[in-house]
């Protein structure tokens, strides 16, 4: 039987963007004679007019990718940064921006975690310190493929940027500052394509698998004004490779604010290879640079998890100390960091938690190694870090059960797969500190933990990434007995 659909995959369409849906997913609706046909397309605004692609289609609704916006919304006005795909709301003031992810964070909760009452819950919306240039990491691609502006068709060429948005393929130029990571590098990045064009390589192309310059991945602390520099590239024309000369560029471009430039080689096939599978040689200065948030240092390679805005990190950390020592702790003295990553918020536990262990628990071994060099150079004793899997961990270790006053979680955007969410819930902890870069599985995670009796008493909104739809969440959870 013949599917009477309004439309068809692959077709292109001009919309009006009505509505706003979690995570930037523009809502236009159209009339039919069985109610409305909802199509999502993601990183649009209300008013704006937009030809998009439909990718996914049902008979009540569609999933569409934005091609192309053709009238702004009456909201917007022109930013004086060059655009890219990871910023498609930089031409909103950040008022609105703040707006709509409230706005739509509070709905998230209502609608899959069931807290009715999340308007009154939340404690607070958090702004970022900086609006611009806050970033401290950034990965531009090279690529054989270039993507023009208004240009939907790709030409062969040699691209350094960031993908075009929705295709993995095709590189957009960045020919200057985006006002999202550091100015300097960005106004460089055109200077550097010029040197590899005319050194005579040749740029990565993702369905043949062949070409030299890969990846720029760079680094920047804050605290120090330093920047660290990984090139990633293939072995196919090191012969002709003048790494020599690629080192004096840096250093006549950024002097004493290059701490150090990598050279990693990787012939993986991959579209985004890691830079530690490759081989590694450090053309200049060192391999790390140092950090700051609230006060402890932090050492930080190329391939560290590190949070990507410092600045508001310290403001996001602020608040779940806050919440973890907002009541006292008396006879249980366990504090447990599970998914820590490096050791931030285990040493900031640490730190103002002096009566109490904290245990930091992270199954990246490297991530912990450089958990426990940090701790030890800030001088910080009252805790421990364990290299292991937060599932297995707390089921080798079931000695903790009942010790624990406090956990505090900050999973990876997939939120905490169910099975390890109930074996967390079966430590019995009196409180939880949920931290979420994706409030939609944190969302989900609320059911769960509502029915083995934690409580959402309060939460607050991060503003991580200006000029995105991503926001962070840190909620707070007691157990009612």
């Amino acid at each position: 039987m013949a599917r009477n659909y309004l439309y068809h995959r692959g077709q292109e369409v001009e919309l009006r963007v009505q509505d706003l849906a979690f995570e930037g997913k523009g809502i236009a609706k159209i009339e039919t004679e069985k109610g409305n046909f909802i199509v999502f397309i993601p990183n649009t605004l209300p008013g704006q007019l937009v030809r998009c692609k439909m990718v996914k289609v049902k008979k009540a609704y569609a999933e569409a990718r934005l091609v192309e916006v053709l009238e702004a919304s009456s909201d917007e006005s022109q930013s004086k940064y060059h655009p890219i795909p990871g910023a498609p709301y930089i031409n909103l003031p950040i008022e609105k921006q703040h707006e709509y992810k409230e706005k739509t964070s509070i709905e998230l909760f209502r609608r899959i975690g069931k807290i009715t009452n999340a308007e009154d819950l939340l404690d607070q919306y958090i702004e970022s310190p900086r609006i611009f240039h806050y970033r401290n990491k950034m990965e531009y691609s090279f690529a054989a493929v270039e993507a023009r502006p208004g240009d939907d068709k790709f030409h062969d060429g040699f691209a350094l940027g960031f993908k075009r948005r929705g295709q993995w393929l095709a590189v957009e130029n960045l020919e200057g500052d985006s006002g999202i990571f550091d100015q300097a590098i960005e106004d460089f990045l055109p200077k550097l394509r010029r040197f590899f064009m005319e050194a005579g390589h040749s740029a990565w192309h993702g369905k043949k698998h062949s070409g030299f310059c890969r990846m720029l991945a760079v680094r920047k602390s804050y605290v120090d004004d330093e920047i660290l520099i990984n090139f990633l590239s293939s072995s196919s024309e090191l012969e002709q490779f003048d790494s020599d000369a690629l080192t004096q560029l840096f250093r006549n471009e950024f002097g004493e604010r290059l701490a150090g430039l990598i050279h990693t080689i990787n012939d993986d096939i991959s579209d985004r290879p890691k830079s530690t599978e490759g081989k590694r040689i450090i053309l200049f200065g060192k391999e790390t640079i140092r950090e700051q948030i609230n006060g402890l240092d932090f050492s930080i390679s190329m391939e560290s998890f590190f949070q990507t805005n410092p600045a508001s990190a310290e403001r996001l950390y602020q608040k779940a100390l806050d919440y973890v020592f907002e009541k006292e702790i008396e006879d249980k003295p366990i504090i447990l960091d599970l998914f820590a990553g490096t050791g931030t918020i285990t040493q900031l536990l640490a730190q103002a938690s002096t009566q109490s262990k904290v245990i930091g628990v992270e199954i990246v071994k490297e991530a912990v190694a450089d958990a426990k060099k940090n701790a030890q150079a800030n001088g910080i004793n009252n805790l421990e870090f364990y290299a292991n899997d937060v599932g297995k961990f707390l089921l080798e270790n079931p000695h903790y059960a009942g010790k624990i006053n406090t956990l505090t979680l900050d999973p990876p955007r997939a939120g905490i797969a169910p099975k390890t969410l109930r074996k967390v819930i079966r430590l019995g902890a009196e409180r939880m500190v949920y931290i979420s870069c994706n409030p939609a599985t944190q969302a989900r995670d609320m059911l769960t933990l509502a029915e083995h009796g934690y409580q959402l008493k309060k939460y607050s909104l991060v503003d991580q990434f200006p000029h995105t739809a991503h926001v962070e969440a840190v909620a707070l959870f007691e157990l009612s007995r």
